[in-house]
């Protein structure tokens, strides 16, 4: 899962439901939400880069303001 995450380019996003696709596991999206929430290095594996299906991207252990500064900071680069 991981590597799902390492591919996603720097400022676009993806769904929770698309890395279970991804990695075949497609009705594995809570486990792939709970294992992204866990990931001790989020600044190397990019999980600010996963938002659930609508589109939502305030969640985020580091607050979601953090998370939406990282986005926006990726946009712009």
């Amino acid at each position: 899962m991981w590597r799902a995450l390492l591919d996603i380019r720097r400022g676009d996003t993806t769904s929770y439901q698309n890395i279970a696709k991804q990695i075949k596991h497609d009705k594995a999206v809570r486990a792939v939400g709970s294992a992204v929430g866990k990931n001790p290095i989020s600044l190397i594996v990019p999980c600010h880069r996963v938002v659930n299906k609508t589109g939502n991207k305030v969640s985020y252990g580091w607050g979601a303001e953090t998370k939406l500064k990282l986005l926006d900071f990726e946009k712009n680069v």
